[in-house]
């Protein structure tokens, strides 16, 4: 191998001092520096809000958004102590906000019995990251203020002034060379806040967002804390049980658990710890699990509602149609990295276990009623599921004895490597037909549907095996579904969903949508799930290239631009597509399938919890909560077909 030619001594050995580190690697601080990055920003400095409250100290939060994408955030805790710090020699709030991994979170004797922020990096990596900062305290009868810039102290920190009560507050304006955008999303902040209040019971946290003319603004404290928050996540489900089960436990490992069972046939536990969201679980989690498989066995074996024959049931029987929420406070919590994603302390595994076995045990023998009416539910879920494991042998026997394991009208491509590859699926025949002919078949599939498709939101498992809609989608992709699903199967790496742009084509693709969401969910979570957006408009004058529109804002604009160079709206066609079918196999691969053309929407769920909601109440079976979403949302509808 040949040697790149270059001098390495003491003098290339760089030493990142300060904060520096923070701006030179920002990903490694806070995720990413896209939106998400920009609204970690703003969690850090609430965490640290939370903690005080967590501790005892505070009791109310209030963020804004102020013109100019400013952020506030004000508390009434007990105020960042402003007393010169014994190691650094500056006052200990400005040693908070410009030394990494210094806080009041670190040891037996530190400020705090639990922290979110674990790793004491926050207020520091905010500054690092804003173009300025303004810190303002009030403690001590004192008000005092300090300021920075790019993480360096400006203004170092001095009494201005006398002040009654205690608190902080901290505005800080993001770094627009480090950001992709300082554009906060207030509904993104919004449900944040609002699981937080959940999460702390009797917390009030407000926000409110100035940038408009009008302000938008909520405010959030629930006295009922985990129940208020199963109840919100249930508000559109039919419940079997009118009141959440309600487990608490103080201790060295303080755990909390809400619980409700509805007639849904998903499962959805959340979990947290420290009021971090562990959305990849963990050990809280893997002690749940096994302690509520447990308690619903042993009780169903001593009321002989399972008899000796009986296989005991599963986890997956005893988990459908559950919601709980799971939060624990651990001392010094083990995260899988500083996104705080997945808990690995062992410990917790057994006090959760305990718990719920002694607090679960007590409650089903003083609710016999609510105990059947579960009972019922997961040994029906139980028979699903081998009824669903008979389908999906008999499907694997059938398409063993055939040629070939994929679906007959699948147009296969040639390459079989997953990441290069992509199928399209495409409503009807016609526009199949199209595709077929239109694609790139080195790397393009193409599988056509027809007809509207089972809703999964209301159908267990063993109706979708053998279903002539679904099967198909099922083979094509080639990596089973539910508990069976293998994202490493995958066989495309992009799955397009094309459809009309119409009513009929958002209702396919909704359905779609659903069932990718409740059977394939990693694929959603890992990003292989896209939406083509075919064109909704084509203008044309003999001699002129034809000028697609995919937006009636596209339409208007390319009006404009055809007017300034002299041609007249009178003197161009306009087609108005309704159906892919209209479209011949070059406009479709011009429009819609040519990379280097076409446009993709990727679908992401950054929100569990939304996700649910609204597929929930878009396709199960309460009306009600879909009438009025629908009342609410009509105004913004738009190329409707009628």
């Amino acid at each position: 191998m040949e040697k790149y030619e270059h001098k390495y001594g003491a003098e290339q050995i760089q030493v990142l001092e300060g904060l520096e580190a923070v701006r030179k690697r920002p990903g490694m601080y806070i995720g990413s520096t896209s939106v998400r990055g920009l609204h970690h920003m703003v969690y850090e400095i609430v965490d640290n809000c939370v903690d005080e409250a967590l501790a005892g100290y505070c009791t109310e939060i209030k963020v804004e958004i102020e013109p100019g994408n400013i952020i506030s955030v004000e508390d009434n805790g007990r105020g960042i102590p402003v007393e010169i710090h014994p190691k650094t020699g500056i006052s200990t709030a400005e040693t908070v906000y410009t030394v990494l991994h210094a806080g009041g979170k670190f040891g037996g004797d530190s400020g705090y019995k639990v922290s979110g922020g674990l790793h004491g990096v926050g207020a520091s990596v905010v500054n690092a990251l804003s173009n300025w900062t303004e810190v303002t305290i009030r403690r001590d009868d004192g008000l005092y203020q300090m300021s920075f810039e790019k993480g360096k102290t400006v203004k170092k920190l001095e009494k201005i002034g006398n002040a009654k009560g205690t608190g902080t507050k901290v505005r800080f304006l993001a770094d627009d060379t480090i950001f992709e955008s300082l554009d906060y999303e207030y509904e993104t902040l919004e449900k944040r806040f609002r699981e937080m209040a959940f999460l702390t019971k009797g917390l009030k946290i407000s926000i409110e967002d100035k940038r408009e003319e009008t302000p938008k603004k909520a405010e959030f404290c629930f006295e009922g804390g985990l129940i208020s928050f199963v109840e919100f996540l249930n508000k559109n489900k039919e419940k079997l049980h009118k009141t959440p089960i309600y487990i608490e436990k103080n201790g060295d490992i303080p755990v909390e658990i809400a619980i409700q069972y509805t007639s849904s046939y998903s499962e959805n536990i959340y979990t947290f710890v420290n009021n971090i969201n562990t959305i990849e679980g963990g050990t809280h989690l893997e002690g749940f699990k096994r302690s509520l498989t447990k308690v619903f066995n042993d009780y169903a074996r001593s009321h002989n509602i399972l008899k000796e024959k009986d296989n005991n049931l599963q986890g997956e029987d005893i988990r459908e149609g559950i919601t709980a929420v799971v939060s624990v406070k651990v001392k010094e919590p083990q995260f899988e990295g500083q996104t705080k994603t997945k808990l690995g302390n062992s410990e917790v595994t057994g006090v959760v276990q305990s718990m719920v076995n002694e607090a679960l045990s007590t409650f089903l023998e003083e609710n016999p009623q609510v105990a059947k009416a579960v009972l019922e539910k997961c040994i029906s879920a139980s028979r699903a599921r081998e009824a669903a494991r008979k389908a999906r042998e008999l499907v694997r026997k059938k398409n063993s004895l055939e040629t070939s394991t994929l679906p007959g009208k699948l147009a296969d491509c040639s390459s079989k490597v997953a990441d290069e590859c992509e199928v399209y699926i495409v409503e009807g025949d016609s526009a199949g037909g199209s595709a077929k002919q239109g694609r790139d078949r080195k790397f393009q599939a193409i599988l056509p549907l027809w007809g509207k498709m089972l809703n999964v939101e209301k159908a267990r498992a063993d109706k979708i095996y053998g279903n002539d809609k679904l099967n198909p989608v099922i083979l094509a992709v080639g990596a089973g579904i539910g508990a069976d699903f293998d994202i490493t199967k995958i066989r495309y790496g992009k799955v397009i969903i094309m459809a009309d742009a119409d009513v009929d084509g958002a209702h396919i693709r909704t359905l779609l949508l659903t069932f990718f969401f409740r059977y394939m969910r990693p694929l959603i979570e890992n990003g292989n799930v896209y939406l083509a957006q075919p064109p909704l408009y084509k203008l044309s004058k003999k001699g002129m290239k034809d000028v697609y529109c995919y937006t009636d804002e596209d339409l208007d604009k390319a009006y404009k631009e055809l007017e300034e160079k002299g041609i007249a709206r009178d003197q161009l066609g306009l087609q108005r597509y309704k159906g892919l079918g209209e479209m011949n196999p070059e406009q479709l691969w011009d429009t819609t399938m040519n990379p280097e053309t076409r446009t993709l929407v990727k679908v992401t769920m950054d929100d569990a919890i939304k996700a649910d909601e609204i597929f929930t109440l878009l396709m199960g079976d309460e009306v009600e909560p879909r009438r009025e979403f629908i009342q609410a949302n009509a105004k913004y509808v738009k190329n409707l077909d009628i």
